[in-house]
């Protein structure tokens, strides 16, 4: 067997991938979230059918999906720790990794890059001082992502901040807007 084609040892005892994540710093649900957990919940045969809307109650509360959350959202519902973790982790939706009080999402998919989107990213990035996936700036204002669609191809280029959509032409000016009303308070933050 040839040994140099193995990948080198890193550690004695390597992490499991949810140890690798950024961890939050709470560590339960209040009890307004697991209210809300329980009434979703009693909407569905199946109690993990609640998977998909615990771990958005869990990002909210938390900021991201941390392996605390998601220990959270199994104990919450009364599933596997294993489902939640797979779950959360398929979906790009759910942040993994601390972002900034508001979010900015830029797609550069096709219809978005053949209207500028490499430009707009480098406007955000420019604006808010903050790559793609490089977490929060240091004010904990801003985080900033690339992704691949947000399906608003026909008036493109699309940006999301938090979870509200901008996809009607969204341009350097449009930007400004945005952050400006982000800075005032006129804006929902990502989390509480």
């Amino acid at each position: 067997m040839n040994h140099s084609s193995l990948p080198p040892d890193t550690a004695n005892e390597p992490l499991a991938p949810g140890q690798r994540l950024p961890e939050s710093e709470r560590r339960e649900f209040s009890p307004e979230a697991i209210a809300e957990i329980h009434a979703i919940m009693a909407r569905f045969p199946d109690k993990l059918a609640a998977t998909l809307p615990a771990l958005h109650i869990a990002q909210r509360e938390f900021g991201f999906v941390s392996l605390s959350a998601m220990k959270a959202v199994a104990q919450a519902i009364g599933t596997p720790e294993s489902h939640v973790f797979g779950v959360a982790t398929f979906y790009t939706m759910y942040q993994k990794a601390p972002v900034g009080k508001f979010h900015f999402s830029v797609c550069t998919n096709i219809s978005c890059a053949l209207r500028g989107a490499a430009q707009l990213l480098e406007k955000v990035c420019e604006k808010t001082g903050v790559k793609p996936g490089q977490g929060p700036s240091a004010d904990g204002m801003w985080s900033v992502e690339e992704v691949e669609c947000l399906a608003g191809c026909g008036s493109a280029p699309c940006v999301q901040v938090n979870h509200d959509v901008y996809d009607e032409f969204v341009d350097e000016q449009k930007l400004i807007e945005v952050m400006e009303a982000c800075k005032r308070g006129d804006y929902r933050p990502w989390a509480k």
